[in-house]
C-alpha cells in the first residue's frame, strides 16, 4: 500500500511472490518467508527509528526521490519513510549481511546503539554486499519497477512475455549498439539478454549490428523465455498444493513474530521504556 490505493490484489500477489521464491530455490526450512504486516513488533520499530533520521535524509534517499519523480504527485507518508521500513525489515532480526544496489542503507542501526545502547549494542551494523549487477534496468532503461510496467515478471507466461517485449521502446537508430547513457532503451535489452544468457551485452550488440531493433527483440525473447523454462516448470508444479504455500506463510509469519517480539522487548529495555 506504499504506493498503491487498492488491496484487492494483495492475497494473490502474496502467494504467487512464494511461489516464485520457492520455483527459484529460496527454501523455507533455511529462510523465513513472511509477510510484514503479520509481523506488529517488526512495525512498531517504526517509531524509535524514524526518531533517529531527519526529513532531508528521506527525501535524499534514492528510491524517495525516484518514486517521487515517476509519480508527478505528492508521496503519502508511508513511502516517505519506506527507507526506514527497509531498516526494520532488516534489524528486527539483527541482519548483519545484506545485498543491495546503490541506494544507501540508512544508519539506524549505528544511530540506535550510540543514542540509547553505547554499552551493549542491541544493533550489528550490517555489511552491505554489492553484485556485478547493483541496479537492473527495466526494459525502458528506467529502475525497474512493477507499477512502471517495465518489468519481466517471473510468473509471466512466455507469450506474456514475448508480447511485452514486443511492446518496450527502442530508438530510431537501425545499428545495435550498447550504450546505457545515450541509448537507454535498447541498452535495457541488451542488459536482459546478457544476464540470461551470461553474454557480454557489447558482444550481443556486435552480433546483431544492422539487423535492427525486430532483431533484438527476437533474440531478447528467445533468452529470456529459455532461461524462465525450468523456473516456470518448477512454479506450475509447487502451484498444485497452494495450502503447503499457504502453511509456509503462515509458519514463517510465526517464526519472525517470536523474533520481533524479542528485538522490540530489547529496544524497550534500552531506551528505559519497560515500566
Amino acid at each position: 500500500i506504499t504506493d498503491r490505493d487498492t488491496t484487492e490484489h494483495i492475497q494473490d500477489n502474496v502467494l504467487n511472490l512464494i511461489l516464485d521464491y520457492m520455483a527459484a530455490g529460496i527454501d523455507p526450512e533455511k529462510t523465513m518467508i513472511y509477510t510484514h504486516s503479520s509481523v506488529p513488533a517488526e512495525n512498531q520499530l517504526m517509531l524509535p527509528f524514524l526518531s533517529l533520521v531527519t526529513e532531508s535524509e528521506l527525501h535524499r534517499n534514492p528510491t524517495v526521490k525516484a518514486e517521487m519523480e515517476a509519480s508527478g504527485h505528492a508521496l503519502t507518508g508511508l513511502l516517505l519513510t519506506y527507507p526506514v521500513h527497509q531498516a526494520c525489515d532488516i534489524l528486527f532480526c539483527k541482519g548483519n549481511i545484506v545485498p543491495v544496489g546503490k541506494d544507501q542503507l540508512p544508519h539506524i542501526a549505528r544511530r540506535f546503539n550510540e543514542r540509547y545502547a553505547k554499552k551493549n549494542p542491541v544493533f550489528p551494523e550490517p555489511d552491505a554486499i554489492l553484485s556485478d549487477a547493483p541496479e537492473i534496468p527495466g526494459l525502458d532503461g528506467q529502475k525497474m519497477s512493477k507499477s512502471r510496467g517495465n518489468s519481466i515478471m517471473l510468473s509471466a507466461t512466455a507469450a506474456e512475455t514475448a508480447k511485452l517485449i514486443k511492446k518496450s521502446r527502442t530508438d530510431s537508430e537501425r545499428k545495435i549498439t550498447f550504450d546505457p547513457i545515450n541509448r537507454p532503451e535498447v541498452s535495457a535489452l541488451l542488459t536482459t539478454a546478457a544476464l540470461t544468457t551470461g553474454r557480454d551485452p557489447k558482444e550481443i550488440a556486435e552480433e546483431i549490428g544492422d539487423s535492427g531493433a525486430g532483431a533484438l527483440k527476437a533474440y531478447v525473447i528467445e533468452s529470456v523465455n529459455e532461461f524462465l523454462a525450468p523456473h516456470r516448470e518448477r512454479r506450475a508444479e509447487l502451484a498444485k498444493d497452494m495450502d503447503s504455500i499457504r502453511d509456509i506463510l503462515h509458519d514463517g509469519n510465526k517464526r519472525a513474530n517470536a523474533i520481533a517480539e524479542e528485538t522490540l522487548d530489547q529496544v524497550r529495555e534500552a531506551m528505559g521504556m519497560v515500566y
